[in-house]
């Protein structure tokens, strides 16, 4: 009962948040589930010649390789040898992915429910070598951030899944009851009752896979899935417990995983690698939130005029030094904040429509921000060690350090 009570007590916030958008509007977006069979959705892995990205979401690099999530359809991999001219070489077709994680050559995926492991030792050769059914929330559905409501009603739970959203606009007083007012956030009730030269992958700010040590750590929008891969190609699910509230993104640092939601961030310490546990949150108003973390600092941005419920953006700079009680110690205003990233002392954040900001860390809490690349869209970006690898608007940027600034080295186009 109890957790009846809760579920729909989420509802009814969500719902009234979303009612306060807009009361005036007569047209609303429905996302609409487009969706196969459970049984034919696991059959629809696949491993193809490159093909034009959709949509592109997150980057994540290892080796000379950069792979680029194509939302909720599969990877493409970049070959990066020569950053000054990549080139598409595969894709693979993973159906319901968003996110991936890779160590000594075994690359985990998401596919809505399941982990899916792939040996890529020969990117020529690459095989699926493991399916865990089941791991993950139902909630793996990423519904679209301009979705208003959502229509489940032709959409069966036990048998279904989601490969991706039909958005239509709807007159507001055509939402029918059973059109659930969320952000689609569904349960499934099972889910919620190495050594130092090993050759781990890097993901960006947005990323919801980690891996440490024997240990890939995942995280949906309530709970945590933890994985022991100390055996790459037959991981097991040693663990799963719940997270907090509506997160979105992981960071991992000094053996800490630090939690960004759309209202705080969590700190988790990972004493017990098996069982993270909860040390404290920092609190904010609600607004889409990466976070990344450096020292005694943990940065994050919050983005507002979108679902996640507020209108102003921000960079936010966190006291973590005591991780019991995480402090705001100063707040930058953005205009349309996503992913950031660290290196040295700059900190890199991708402000959306108003391109790449790079901030002086004169101190860890007192930034100046030396430039602005304005003429692109900035989704995501990683400070990797010898070049800086952003993405936006289906499109891959490289730039080499200067001295507080960077340097243009190429623009890849994904579709």
């Amino acid at each position: 009962m109890k957790r009846i009570l809760l579920i729909l007590s989420m509802f009814v916030v969500l719902y009234s948040c979303n009612k306060n958008d807009d009361e005036n509007l007569d047209l609303v977006t429905v996302a609409t589930p487009e969706f196969v069979s459970k049984t034919e959705f696991r059959k629809m892995v696949d491993i193809v010649p490159p093909r034009p990205v959709k949509q592109a979401g997150k980057i994540y690099a290892y080796n000379d390789y950069i792979f680029v999530n194509d939302v909720n359809k599969g990877v493409h991999i970049i070959d990066n040898s020569n950053p000054e001219s990549p080139k598409a070489i595969k894709y693979i077709t993973i159906p319901g992915n968003e996110d991936i994680s890779i160590k000594d050559n075994y690359l985990y995926a998401d596919s809505a429910t399941d982990l899916v492991v792939f040996n890529i030792s020969n990117i020529n050769d690459i095989t699926q070598v493991e399916r865990l059914e089941n791991v993950f929330e139902i909630y793996n559905y990423r519904i679209p951030e301009e979705a208003f409501a959502t229509d489940y009603s032709d959409f069966n739970w036990d048998t279904d899944i989601i490969i991706d959203w039909k958005l239509e606009q709807k007159p507001r007083e055509d939402v029918e009851p059973n059109i659930l007012i969320d952000r689609g956030v569904m349960f499934n009730d099972a889910v919620l009752a190495s050594a130092a030269e090993s050759n781990v992958g890097t993901g960006g700010s947005l990323a919801r896979f980690q891996i440490k040590d024997d240990y890939l750590y995942t995280v949906g929008s309530y709970s945590m899935a933890i994985f022991n891969i100390k055996n790459l190609g037959s991981p097991i699910l040693e663990n799963t417990q719940y997270a907090g509230w509506n997160i979105e993104t992981m960071f991992e640092a000094d053996d800490y995983l630090y939690l960004g939601s759309t209202n705080g961030m969590y700190i988790y310490d990972l004493n017990n690698p098996a069982e993270p546990a909860y040390v404290s949150e920092f609190v904010h108003w609600e607004g889409c939130d990466p976070v990344v973390v450096d020292g005694d600092y943990a940065y994050l941005t919050l983005r507002g005029g979108n679902a996640c419920g507020q209108i102003e953006s921000v960079l936010e700079v966190i006291d973590i030094h005591d991780k019991s009680n995480p402090t705001l110690a100063k707040r930058y205003t953005l205009e349309n904040p996503y992913g950031l990233g660290i290196k040295s002392n700059m900190l890199y954040v991708c402000d959306g429509t108003a391109g790449l900001k790079l901030f002086n860390r004169n101190t860890p809490v007192d930034l100046d921000l030396v430039r602005t690349i304005g003429d692109i869209q900035a989704t995501d970006v990683i400070p990797l060690q010898d070049k800086l690898i952003m993405i936006g608007d289906n499109t891959l940027y490289q730039y080499s350090y200067l001295e507080n600034n960077i340097s243009f080295l190429s623009a890849f186009t994904l579709n």
